[in-house]
């Protein structure tokens, strides 16, 4: 089991009862309610930061004109093998 530490936080009354209503309906410990809210927190910022830096990598080097006409081309191709009926 990874080594944990415990810690202490301050909440406003009306936000832990929020959490102690969804915890007990979801039969979590607070620690858990918290390490999961976090781990939720942390994956979603690493894949925001994910996206923009494919963002800023593609206005830095968008494709051309040809691998449009290129992809273009394969997916027609690839659709019209599909049966549509």
């Amino acid at each position: 089991m990874p080594k944990t530490a415990k810690i202490a936080i301050s909440l406003p009354e009306d936000v832990l009862d929020a959490v102690e209503r969804e915890r007990e309906e979801s039969g979590e410990s607070r620690s858990e309610f918290f390490r999961r809210a976090v781990e939720m927190l942390l994956r979603r910022r690493r894949e925001q930061e994910m996206s923009q830096q494919y963002v800023r990598a593609y206005q830095r080097m968008p494709e051309t004109k040809e691998e449009v006409t290129a992809a273009y081309r394969a997916a027609s191709n690839i659709l019209a093998e599909e049966p549509w009926e």
